[in-house]
């Protein structure tokens, strides 16, 4: 059953055009997910498919009768009402059949009206919806049914509209980003819900997890042009890797045989017979599929770091409270070069805290907090880039210089860096206002990472930045030789980026796990259906070597798994250092290169010595 047609729809803002010429259709019990490019008109499109913007050209066609709901990444909402009260004043079915019940219970004498509430009451199964309405806001954490929405935060607005658009029981779904302000357990709860539920979907996230789980078709939007996956992300990889194939294929094609048409064209007189016309005309053709090339240039992030001392962050015995509620408690740890450490916890169990200890922005109740010399923090926020009115994208980055170190005492323009950053010339003097949410969260890393940091914060990094520039985030991070903290909701990121959690359970427990997010909740033996199928992105980023298994202490796991990082970084170390005698040195300069890959391959085989007995103790 169709119950959506979208049919030539276009979209444009002045002289940018989003798209054009889009058409698909949408049947009962698809779940898509969208994926595009940001800046591309994704949230744009969500809008003319909700009614609440209007194409161009060409038209949205619904069936008639179905219900439909939509989920704006900031949700528009009464707040002078409370939580409760925007509940029951939603448009939801279910109350117009609970409010005639209850007027038939008020006019006992007319039995024909009664017994047609009592059926409707059966039919929407209405009896149980006060239960129902009050599980589901406990589910994303909205207690307090009497607190006015006026004094609820942006992420409890968001849960709040979440919890409305399920008690209303659509047909059709319309999301765009659900799972941003949601934490690990929300999203979880929420993708086993909608993988359950019988709904149609249709629905932009960045949470590749979530799509993984949740979509059975995914719908690229790319150049303009929209592509069908019929199958969940794994599938959508695999597939677009395949298409992207065949068009570099047949575009080499084309190059030759219009290299052999511009030999023909170049030789032919100028008086054309009909059949030469007809040739000229291929030719065009021809000549267009040749110069097609892929406008999917991938943020190159090779900015210069500051090189880190063996003294990085230590904490000693800190404490730190708001009022009755203690976050940290005599709290130790010393940070190694190289770590990459994930943040998660419920909210308000302390994890932005931890992050403000780490920067200095608060101070300690108790303890210290000593930051080695060499240390340069670059800060990543969830607040974002400051939009200042009249500002120019290329003005922000010539706020940090015209020109921009990289390695190896290179550099590069402003104007070049922000090319590696997916801003092309032309959207380099569009106003920062302009920018689309993801474009600007995109920016704002561009500025954080231009500083040369080498103790890289990142708190919630994911949220609005589109699946590519997510993948080349990763790509850089994964290269990355300083610290690294994360706080993510984003599972996937997770799991490919850190080596061990803390995990923040509140009162002031902070619990030091030696593995990813998918090892945690192993761990914890809650994993999730279908966990072992994360997508194979994530697969090819997994180290090949063995974990570790319990026979090994928790000291030893944790040594285990730093072993292994700290032997790939030598490795690296040791292939950079070989290729330096390919260059011209002279005699002073290949004895002291010489002299640093021995220590290095002497540092290699000591620690591998180590991974290999902490390796055949977990196995006797």
């Amino acid at each position: 059953m169709n119950y959506l047609s979208v049919e030539n729809v276009a979209k444009s803002y002045g002289e940018r055009k989003l798209f054009s010429g889009i058409s698909f259709g949408i049947n009962q019990g698809q779940k898509v997910g969208f994926v595009a490019k940001n800046g591309t008109g994704k949230t744009s499109l969500l809008n003319i498919l909700a009614g609440t913007d209007s194409p161009d050209e060409g038209q949205v066609v619904y069936r008639k009768d179905i219900v439909t709901a939509f989920l704006p990444q900031e949700p528009d909402l009464d707040p002078n009402l409370t939580v409760e009260e925007t509940i029951f004043a939603s448009d939801n079915e279910i109350l117009k059949v609970i409010e005639r019940y209850e007027k038939a219970l008020l006019n006992p004498d007319d039995a024909e009206n009664y017994q047609k509430a009592f059926e409707q009451m059966e039919a929407f199964e209405a009896w149980d919806f006060e239960t129902r309405y009050k599980q589901i806001l406990f589910k994303l954490k909205l207690e307090d049914l009497d607190r006015k929405v006026g004094k609820l935060s942006g992420g409890q607005k968001k849960r709040l509209a979440l919890a409305t658009m399920i008690l209303n029981n659509p047909d059709f779904i319309i999301m765009d980003e659900p799972t941003n302000h949601l934490d690990l357990d929300m999203i979880e709860w929420l993708e086993e819900f909608f993988r359950k539920e019988n709904f149609t979907i249709f629905m932009v996230t960045h949470d590749r997890y979530f799509l993984e789980r949740v979509c059975n078709e995914i719908v690229e939007l790319e150049e303009g042009v929209l592509y069908t996956y019929k199958g969940n992300y794994s599938y959508y990889l695999e597939k677009r890797d395949a298409r992207i194939a065949l068009e570099q294929t047949n575009t080499s094609k084309a190059k030759q045989l219009y290299k052999k048409e511009l030999d023909w064209m170049r030789r032919q007189p100028k008086a054309r017979t009909t059949k030469s016309k007809s040739r000229i005309e291929d030719f065009q053709e021809i000549k267009a599929r040749a110069g097609k090339r892929r406008q999917d240039h991938q943020v190159q992030l090779e900015i210069n770091m500051e090189r880190m001392g063996n003294k990085v962050v230590e904490l000693h015995k800190v404490t730190k409270s708001f009022g009755d509620k203690v976050l940290l408690k005599q709290f130790d740890y010393n940070f190694q070069p190289g770590e990459r450490i994930g943040i998660i916890g419920k909210n308000g169990t302390g994890k932005s805290t931890f992050l403000n200890l780490l920067t200095g922005a608060i101070k300690p109740d108790a303890g210290k907090i000593v930051i080695g010399d060499t240390i340069k923090f670059g800060y990543y926020t969830q607040g974002g880039i400051e939009v200042k009115e009249g500002q120019k994208v290329i003005d922000v980055i010539r706020e940090f210089g015209d020109y921009i170190p990289l390695k190896k005492g290179r550099q590069i323009s402003a104007q070049q860096l922000l090319e590696r950053f997916l801003f092309d010339r032309k959207k380099q003097y569009d106003y920062v206002e302009k920018l689309s949410g993801g474009e600007r969260k995109r920016l704002y890393l561009c500025t954080v990472l231009i500083q040369n940091p080498n103790f890289l914060i990142l708190d919630e990094p994911t949220n609005d930045l589109d699946i590519v520039t997510l993948n080349v985030l990763e790509e850089f991070l994964l290269d990355f030789p300083g610290c690294l903290v994360v706080v993510s909701h984003d599972r996937y990121f997770m799991d490919k980026i850190v080596d061990h959690l803390f995990v923040f359970r509140g009162n002031a427990e902070i619990e030091d796990f030696p593995g990813n997010y998918s090892d945690y909740r192993e761990y914890e033996g809650t994993a999730l259906p279908d966990a072992e199928a994360s997508t194979q992105e994530v697969q090819a980023s997994k180290v090949e070597r063995k974990k570790p298994v319990a026979t090994l202490s928790y000291n030893e796991k944790k040594e285990y798994n730093r072993l292994e990082k700290e032997i790939d970084q030598l490795e690296k170390k040791k292939v950079e250092l070989q290729q330096q005698f390919l260059q011209e040195m002279t005699g002073e300069q290949i004895n002291e290169a010489s002299k640093r890959l021995q220590e290095v391959e002497d540092e290699i085989e000591r620690k591998t010595e180590r991974w290999f007995e902490l390796g055949s103790k977990q196995e006797s």
